[in-house]
């Protein structure tokens, strides 16, 4: 079967073709997310690596699988996707590194701020010894909104460091993840009252109607103030707007970003003359993340190709285009 990704590497260390070994029998293309349109003739698989994959992409290909090599599928119309026969599925977060490396990159992020890395390397420069004073965060409070495979992994961190923890889900009820003590659990509905209370707040939802700019200017306004937030979500999830505003105004005093209204975002932005750490959506790109998803994706496209039932399917055609 022929495998088209839809982003050319998965980094400069680590090409498609290291996943020769484990899909024999496969072959591996690539191509930008420009041009994926141009490189659709005699592809079974399509992975998009964050890539629109469009309702015209679905009708123009003949494959019949589309399977992300990460969790979020934002991105691809699964709705097309079903109504032209065509499988969608991703890899879970949990099993694969991706949540465990996300959550490291979020607790940099905090880091960085907590201890003013943007005045740090001014002092440094300066030759000064002893400043900026920074905050440590034992003892703080974050609220994680968001409670998935992210929101665990990066609690089960904090906890660590003496942090007081609370949370926003959409089904509080379910109370913390298992094993890891929440002071309080609240709702999408009603969560401004929390954010009042934290020192942190950290981002860790997929994008979604219902999440869409879900960090506006009222909940900027919400915010503790000299709070940090940090998003290792999605981008959508925060009015860049509302939150430029919110930094000027102090009323946020630091933002740590790993996603962006667009990706790849402007660098010349205003936002980013701000207190703000920003990276280039790389919460899961690690080495550890990569095998592990490796393994998990090839042993699915194998049960594809022998037309065994898929693992990690998020629909459900009620015909399939042939294999």
């Amino acid at each position: 079967m022929r495998i088209l990704f839809c982003h050319t590497q998965f980094s400069q260390e680590l090409p498609w073709k290291a996943l020769t070994p484990l899909l024999p029998g496969h072959e591996i293309v690539s191509c930008s997310r420009d041009t994926i349109a141009e490189h659709l003739e005699g592809i079974d698989i399509l992975v998009p690596m964050a890539a629109p994959i469009t309702n015209s992409i679905i009708e123009h290909g003949t494959f019949g699988l589309i399977h992300e090599f990460a969790v979020g599928l934002d991105t691809v119309d699964v709705q097309a996707a079903t109504a032209a026969g065509v499988w969608v599925a991703h890899l879970p977060g949990a099993s694969t590194g991706n949540a465990d490396s996300v959550a490291e990159l979020a607790l940099l992020h905090m880091l960085l701020l907590s201890r003013r890395w943007k005045t740090m390397q001014e002092t440094f420069e300066a030759g000064k010894l002893w400043e900026p004073m920074g905050t440590t965060m034992l003892g703080k409070t974050v609220c994680l909104v968001g409670m998935g495979d992210i929101g665990a992994a990066i609690a089960k961190r904090l906890l660590a460091l003496g942090m007081r923890l609370i949370g926003v889900r959409r089904r509080p009820e379910q109370g913390g993840p298992d094993g890891i003590p929440f002071q309080r659990v609240g709702s999408l509905d009603s969560f401004h009252d929390m954010l009042a209370e934290a020192d942190y707040v950290v981002l860790c939802l997929p994008a979604t109607s219902e999440t869409y700019h879900l960090f506006d200017a009222s909940a900027f306004a919400a915010m503790k103030p000299g709070s940090f937030l940090i998003n290792v979500g999605r981008g959508q999830l925060v009015d860049q707007e509302a939150l430029l505003e919110a930094l000027r105004s102090t009323r946020v005093t630091g933002a740590g970003l790993d996603v962006f209204w667009e990706e790849p975002v402007d660098p010349h932005h205003p936002l980013f003359r701000e207190n703000v750490i920003a990276t280039p959506h790389i919460g899961g790109i690690t080495d550890t993340s990569f095998w592990m998803r490796a393994r998990t994706f090839a042993a699915n496209i194998e049960r594809y190709a022998q037309g065994q039932p898929l693992l990690y399917t998020v629909n459900q055609p009620s015909h399939l285009r042939h294999l």
